[in-house]
């Protein structure tokens, strides 16, 4: 071999080992290949956002975040194209979407098809269908066992830094299967017979980053009632997820409530 000609080999190699991504469409213990910064990204984190009508809510933060459902993948289709987050996707890494959590987060995702588990990098959101909740990579889907099937009830846990295992949580409130359809949830801080003790709760929540809340009126034979809320939301797991982090900021009545 030619001196120099070793360097030129090993840079294009390098250089090909550098890619990652995730697109919007169809998405265990591996290596996560791409970047590994979990620093909030500037692109794909508004705190709310609307696809066909919908309104997701992103999470401020993900620790506890367990959620079960359905996995789907998505391959060479969006290959190459921009995620949410900025990244260009590559079916080639264990890269998944996710709809609400923090762009970018590790998760840990368990088949409960055949027990199969991996840990993923979200960074794109998506799937934007019903009952699904992570879009897996190519290379994530075939790992798990969900390449063949093209979808596969799962079990998706966030990973902290330097944590080997998720941690689990426990639902604060259990639903019947009718309501865990469709029904709009809310998250609920208090109810008010005064306008000015609602916005001066609605302060304290902007105060706390909590920008999402809203103030609605409620007309009851008792008079006008003014409620701070959360949502709609169309999954328990995160509404779960965004009572422990109001909790966590001292906002101890804040609670799940059906839409009236």
């Amino acid at each position: 071999m030619k001196p120099g000609l070793l360097p030129c080999l090993i840079i294009p190699l390098l250089l090909g080992a550098c890619t990652f991504g995730v697109p919007v469409g169809e998405r265990g213990d591996a290596q996560v290949s791409g970047s590994t910064s979990t620093e909030r990204s500037q692109r794909g984190n508004p705190s709310s956002y609307v696809v066909f009508g919908k309104r997701y809510y992103v999470l401020d933060g993900a620790d506890g975040f367990v959620q079960r459902g359905v996995a789907s993948w998505y391959g060479i289709k969006f290959h190459g194209r921009k995620t949410s987050s900025g990244e260009i996707y590559n079916m080639h890494d264990m890269t998944a979407a996710h709809k609400t959590l923090p762009l970018p987060v590790y998760v840990h995702v368990k088949n409960l098809d055949n027990g199969r588990s991996t840990v993923v990098r979200v960074n794109d959101r998506g799937p934007f269908v019903h009952g699904r909740i992570i879009d897996l990579s190519y290379a994530a889907a075939k790992k798990l066992g969900v390449k063949g099937p093209g979808t596969a009830k799962v079990e998706i846990s966030v990973v902290k830094q330097g944590q080997s295992r998720p941690t689990s949580v426990v639902r604060t409130i259990p639903l019947t299967e009718d309501l865990e359809k469709d029904v709009p949830l809310y998250i609920q801080m208090g109810s008010f017979a005064s306008e000015a003790n609602a916005s001066n709760l609605m302060q304290d929540l902007h105060a706390a980053n909590e920008s999402s809340a809203r103030i609605s009126q409620l007309q009851t034979n008792d008079g006008l009632y003014y409620r701070v809320r959360v949502g709609p939301l169309f999954d328990i797991d995160e509404a779960n997820a965004i009572v422990k982090r109001l909790r966590g900021k001292g906002f101890q009545t804040s609670r799940i409530v059906v839409q009236d």
